[in-house]
């Protein structure tokens, strides 16, 4: 079939984890393809993720590690195209990796190889990526019209693959948002996900005497859990369990954290004073906790005397607050240290087998953009591996 110069059978926009997954899948199924991204590189979340080390999927990933307004809309992607399918192209491409904890895969080496194969897999396909190219305008007759710094391009298929919000010093914007809104999709409350909480007044103050302490804790937002660890900052709370539940909390809500996970805190406490009554508070409460945050709490909450002269009711309230902390967060560190935007263009806009939109022919949307939002740990890598594959076998 005879092309001219500037058309292509699908345009992507966005060279991220997804946009390489569609550009590859496509190109390899013998259409003409056309990559495009602002950036001066390819993959560039990637090569920042896992400490550089890109932790690419997890080894226990399904459908239920996402969030989403529609908890169905992602099974469909995920299933066709899963963790072990992508595992298997890192093996084929002879990249070594390892599983830590909680079924994450790391790259032993550099995030540099991951991005090394999607080319290569690209490469295969003869995908054609233009960078430094800021697009201007995006049209649709027939066709798609996008015009580019760098020319006018046409499709019949465009895919959107430039995420969402989060990291904006990486180059992030709203413009798949901003667009698909454009042609009509609806957004799904966007807001900052896997982010450090902050706090206001005697509790942040509280906090910012503690920043660097870090424990293991049960974090809760209303149902849901997670068993990880967490970390004091001079704004509030990070570390694992804290990005975790951000996602699930929402603006004037409350967190619940147990810090002495595994234990009833009252009746040890309690069974503290009937056993070493000279002890201080502070001392006990150091063996269950890293030291700072034990003198602090033992000076907020309780009496400076020995267990024997500290009455039941104050040992009993300690006891449940270690248990459980009902925290009200002022608000997060936003897009700026947001390691994914939550909601995004919402998914009954679009068809969960092929991501394209159901009242737009040939406008795909895929990756961070959609409102499906992993977990943390190669969750969110996974999600744009499958909805990329979705989509590039689709146009």
């Amino acid at each position: 079939m005879a092309y001219l110069a500037n058309t292509f059978d699908c345009i992507i926009l966005g060279a991220g984890a997804a946009g390489l997954m569609a550009a590859l899948t496509a190109g390899q199924r013998g259409r003409r393809v056309l990559l495009l991204d602002h950036a001066d590189k390819v993959g560039k979340k990637i090569l920042i993720s896992g400490g550089g080390r890109c932790n690419f999927t997890n080894i226990g990933c399904s459908a239920q590690n996402f969030l989403s307004a529609n908890p169905h809309f992602a099974k469909s992607a995920l299933a066709r195209y899963t963790q072990h399918d992508f595992l298997e192209m890192v093996n084929r491409h002879g990249i070594a990796w390892h599983e830590k904890t909680l079924g994450q895969l790391f790259c032993d080496g550099s995030a540099r190889q991951i991005v090394d194969m999607l080319l290569a897999e690209c490469a295969v396909g003869a995908v054609e990526t233009r960078l430094n190219c800021t697009v201007q305008d995006v049209s649709r007759s027939d066709d798609y019209t996008v015009t580019t710094s760098q020319g006018v391009f046409q499709a019949p298929a465009l895919i959107l693959a430039t995420g969402g919000l989060s990291i904006p010093k990486m180059g992030a914007t709203g413009f798949a948002h901003d667009l698909a809104t454009r042609f009509g999709l609806k957004l799904a409350d966007v807001r900052p996900g896997l982010v450090p909480l902050t706090f206001s007044n005697q509790i942040g103050d509280f906090m910012r005497g503690l920043s660097g302490v870090a424990l293991p804790c049960i974090a809760r937002a209303d149902r849901t859990a997670f068993d990880e660890a967490m970390l004091f900052t001079h704004r509030g709370l990070s570390g694992p369990a804290i990005l975790q539940i951000s996602s699930y909390w929402r603006d004037g809500g409350t967190i619940r954290l147990d810090i002495a996970p595994d234990l009833d805190a009252a009746a040890h406490l309690l069974a503290m004073k009937r056993d070493r009554p000279k002890a201080q508070p502070a001392t006990i409460l150091a063996e269950l906790l890293p030291a700072r945050l034990a003198t602090a709490l033992a000076a907020q909450e309780l009496p400076h005397r020995p267990m024997a002269e500290i009455a039941d009711a104050p040992l009993r309230k300690l006891g449940a607050m270690l248990n459980g902390w009902d925290l009200t967060p002022s608000g997060s560190e936003g897009y700026a240290k947001a390691e994914v935007t939550a909601g995004g263009i919402d998914t009954a806009s679009l068809s969960s087998r092929t991501m394209e939109a159901k009242a737009v022919p040939g406008l795909h949307v895929i990756g961070e953009a959609v409102d499906v939002t992993g977990w943390l740990g190669g969750y969110n890598f996974q999600w744009a591996w499958a909805s990329g594959r979705a989509a590039g076998e689709a146009v």
